[in-house]
């Protein structure tokens, strides 16, 4: 059979933005609305003649709205099948009428989820049950129910009802494909939320000693569509996670600039991230996801100034990342003539920072800037990477280090001038792709070698890169050197002391090297690497 008409309407919803218009369209279309408790009292506001649900059930609404929709006449009337003569005499029989459209969103549990201090009592008042049945019942009858889950599909839909009475299966389908999505979605929220608070002291579920759940669910929303990904051949989009707390690019303010590439993103989030790790006023540059430059100081605009000097050939096309408000002073280093910044990324930016930013410089119209924020992301947060067919789950490295716990393993003690040279070092080598070696002097980043199959490769270019400032500079290592060849190295350009995990089976030989050259190394007992 062709579309039915739609002649009833269940309207029953959270978020009542937009929704008077449409219900009066739909009356305007000639189509009869019931409704349930407040969506009913705001349609009858506007001045809509609306049904009650509970007067066509004969069953009252009851437990403080618990219980609303959860009937067979409701039920009944939106899964008959139009094109089945047994399913419409059941209609007759019982006097149950049929609904071809039903308009639902659901108790904004994620958003409640996210705010302070909310209880878990609070929480799960926020689950809804009727909404979600409603929902499913009328996708998969989309062949001849309409489901409208969203405020932006109110007016698609009533333009198809004013222009032919009904809508298109191409219409219900794509509705319906949105509806099973959501609820998905909102499911996920709550096996999340509820998996995430097992154990707790208002929980009466004993928790596993097992830190990871037997089944996960990722909520993901589609943000943007890229122009590309990491080549041009290459289709990509950026897909937002919900339920992620602190912040995020795709959430970000964009000041200026265009639109944010694959790769942007990428770096972006690794110089947010890097520079968010430290305390004082902190700056990162990154280039091809690796820092090339790195600096805390006592104000951001020296910070910048050392940051940018600390790999100046590279920098150039670089992404920067801050842990503090951009302000003129800093805008004034990046407009120097003979830079060029892809982008920034920032808790906030000065309203003069903008102006140097987006006025001054060659590639002012370009530069994105993007405004995160405040807060930041946990290691409870997790992070996700994919493999062919599967997805590898871990915390993230964010675990403070125990300064207390480091041992000076060396015959040679630690200048005490040195140990924020070491501790600075120990952050960003962490943020080095592996085998990673930082070489540091101000508490700045004047050498890395990253990414490297041989650990005394990384140490060589590291020294090459430093040049001249290798002279008393520091050197971190994220994990146990294998061989004493990177001590010597070390030394002979001039290295004051060696901060590592330790742990090799030739800790010995490497100690011993460092005795006979006169540096004093730290172990840790913590690996960093970042593959």
């Amino acid at each position: 059979m062709s579309s039915p008409p739609v002649k009833r309407a269940l309207i029953s919803v959270s978020d009542k933005e937009g929704l008077s218009e449409f219900a009066a369209g739909l009356v305007d279309a000639g189509v009869e609305i019931y409704s349930t408790g407040g969506t009913r009292r705001h349609l009858e506001e506007s001045g809509l003649s609306i049904k009650d649900v509970a007067e066509y059930t004969g069953f009252p609404e009851m437990m403080d709205g618990r219980v609303k929709t959860l009937h067979p006449r409701i039920f009944a009337g939106l899964l008959c099948r139009f094109d089945r003569e047994d399913d419409m005499q059941s209609l007759a029989e019982h006097d149950i009428s049929t609904f071809e459209l039903i308009v639902v969103n659901l108790y904004p549990f994620q958003q409640t989820i996210a705010r302070e201090g909310v209880t878990q009592a609070e929480a799960i008042e926020q689950i809804d049950i009727g909404g979600p049945s409603l929902v499913r019942a009328a996708a998969k009858n989309h062949k001849f129910v309409n489901i409208v889950t969203d405020k932006g599909q109110y007016d698609r839909v009533l333009s198809e009802i004013k222009d032919s009475g009904t809508t298109s299966l191409e219409t219900r389908f794509e509705l319906a494909s949105h509806a099973f999505a959501m609820t998905a979605d909102y499911d996920a929220a709550i096996s999340n939320y509820f998996i995430s608070k097992s154990g707790t002291a208002e929980s009466s579920v004993e928790s596993s000693d097992d830190a990871f759940a037997d089944t996960i669910s990722v909520e993901l929303k589609r943000s943007a569509i890229l122009r590309y990904g990491e080549n041009p051949h290459q289709k990509a989009a950026v897909y937002e996670q919900l339920g992620i707390s602190g912040p995020s690019l795709v959430r970000a303010k964009q000041l200026n600039g265009k639109e944010l590439s694959y790769n942007n993103l990428l770096d972006l989030d690794a110089a947010y991230n890097i520079a968010q790790s430290y305390t004082d006023p902190a700056v990162s540059v990154i280039k091809h996801n690796n820092p090339c430059g790195a600096a805390v100081a006592d104000n951001i605009a020296e910070a910048t100034k050392n940051a940018m000097a600390g790999d100046p050939l590279s920098a150039f096309g670089s992404v920067l990342g801050f842990n503090q408000q951009v302000d003129e002073a800093a805008a004034e280093v990046l407009a120097e003539p003979g830079l060029f910044i892809e982008a920034i990324a920032a808790p906030s930016f000065s309203s003069a920072a903008v102006e140097i930013l987006t006025t001054r410089p060659k590639w002012k119209a370009n530069v994105r800037l993007m405004e995160m924020g405040d807060g930041r992301l946990s290691a409870g947060d997790g992070q996700l990477r994919q493999i062919a067919g599967a997805l590898l789950l871990q915390d993230g490295d964010t675990l403070a280090d125990a300064y207390d716990e480091w041992q000076v393993v060396t015959e040679s003690q630690l200048d005490e001038s040195l140990e924020s040279e070491l501790r600075f070092a120990w952050q960003i080598v962490r943020h080095i792709k592996s085998n990673a070696i930082a070489i540091c002097r101000n508490r700045s980043l004047v050498g890395a070698g990253a990414g490297q199959m041989s650990r005394v490769d990384s140490v060589e270019i590291s020294i090459r890169k430093a040049g001249d400032r290798v002279q008393g500079a520091v050197l971190s290592s994220d994990a146990f050197f294998p061989f004493p060849d990177s001590i010597h190295a070390a030394a002979d350009a001039g290295i004051a002391a060696i901060i590592q995990p330790g742990g090799s089976r030739r800790d010995d030989e490497v100690i011993a090297a460092c005795n006979e050259r006169g540096i004093p190394m730290v172990f840790t007992g913590r690996r960093h690497f970042k593959h």
